[in-house]
């Protein structure tokens, strides 16, 4: 039985999130919530799975064969949660969501050529399109109301796909950093457009096991056309806590294509620590952990909202259907961006994440917060946040 309130100390761990303050003499005086993994022991069975591996005493090449066990894990794992019917041969291993656009983009654009995606989004992608592989973000801006509830812009995205020099869409399902789980019609509104305009689209699914609220994640390829430019990509690294694992799966049913993609991207070998986590957690006591740890995450939700909605109203926060991640607008508070970093992470000492890095454009006001830590340490990083901001209202 795993217990999500247990706090465990990264610090020494080498662990990027803990070394992200400005000072690192002072980082165990901070909260860390800024990127994305969590501050949560792994499911018990993941780490069975890995001490046996440990305790082989070698780690040597993976055979070849073991593709089969990984592949049929995740084909099982697709047709449990999601009710989606996959082939092993359309699954491509690789060491994360990032690796696999890269190998798109290599594969089918040219520097200078345009990708689409719709900020506010994930801030990778911008890096590996613009600094990685010399390509041109096009952004297919998603519309907010004024309950910071998001939703896709077609008539945007379509003038983007129009466009003879993009040639591939990065979707974001479910959406970071804004929460949304994408509803069936606005997928396949997003597939027709792709469809008519010859625009592959590569959806990046890693976190679709963690929805909230009763929300459903639906794979873009259980809607798709079996001729359809599409790759949907999944993984255990957030899900499961496994990001160092570098474990991740691109699923592309168009022959052509994965083919393609492949040439670029290699096979790459499964190294036995990864695919005994995936096989372990794709297993029925994975499923319960991830069942257990998605009603803890839908707790820490409502506590945090419920807090700020009482202590600093002003605030708003896009309501999460999916993800582990809040969006927040600090916008109304009448204070200016660099005053608004500077309260949260030099006087309350919390890491959260500048909003402009997820929009450069209109993100100033933003901070994105990774909440999947133990509940106690989220509401102290929440009341720091509060009192730190009030001293300057």
């Amino acid at each position: 039985m795993s217990n999500f309130d247990q706090e465990i100390s990264r610090f020494g761990t080498h662990a990027v999130k803990v070394m992200q303050c400005e000072n690192l003499d002072d980082c165990k005086e901070y909260i860390a919530l800024g990127l994305a993994d969590m501050d949560i022991a792994v499911a018990p069975v993941i780490r069975e799975a890995l001490h046996k591996v440990v305790d082989r005493s070698i780690y040597g090449y993976t055979s070849v064969d073991a593709g089969h066990t990984f592949k049929k894990s995740l084909k099982n794992w697709l047709k449990t949660r999601f009710d989606q019917d996959i082939e092993e041969e359309w699954v491509l291993y690789s060491n994360g969501s990032l690796e696999v656009l890269k190998s798109v983009l290599f594969a089918f654009t040219q520097p200078g050529d345009g990708v689409i995606i719709q900020r506010p989004v994930y801030g990778h992608f911008t890096q590996i399109i613009e600094d990685e592989c010399h390509r041109k973000v096009q952004d297919a801006r998603l519309l907010k109301d004024d309950k910071n509830y998001y939703t896709m812009d077609f008539d945007a995205l379509e003038g983007q796909c129009s466009n003879p020099h993009n040639r591939v869409m990065v979707l974001c399902s479910p959406h970071n950093p804004v929460g949304r789980v994408w509803t069936a019609d606005e997928l396949n509104k997003v597939l027709e457009i792709c469809r008519k305009y010859d625009i592959i689209l590569v959806s990046d699914e890693v976190h679709a096991d963690l929805t909230r609220f009763g929300h459903v994640h639906t794979p873009i390829l259980k809607l798709a056309r079996p001729t359809d430019k599409v790759i949907q990509i999944m993984g255990i690294g957030k899900t499961f806590n496994c990001a160092g694992l570098q474990c991740a799966n691109a699923i592309i049913p168009n022959k052509r294509l994965r083919e393609q993609v492949r040439y670029v991207h290699g096979d790459r070998g499964i190294n036995p620590f990864s695919l005994e986590a995936q096989v372990a957690a794709y297993s029925e006591e994975g499923a319960q952990w991830l069942d257990d740890l998605n009603n803890y995450l839908d707790e820490t939700v409502r506590q945090v909202e419920d807090y700020f909605a009482k202590e600093l109203p002003q605030v708003k926060i896009s309501h999460p259907e999916g993800t582990y991640i809040l969006w927040f607008d600090f916008s109304d508070l009448g204070l200016s961006p660099d005053v608004i970093h500077e309260q949260i992470y030099n006087r309350a000492k919390v890491i959260l994440q500048d909003g402009s890095h997820h929009d450069p454009d209109q993100g100033q006001y933003f901070q994105r917060m990774c909440y999947p830590s133990p509940r106690a340490q989220i509401m102290e990083a929440c009341k720091r946040i509060v009192k730190a901001l009030k001293e300057v209202l």
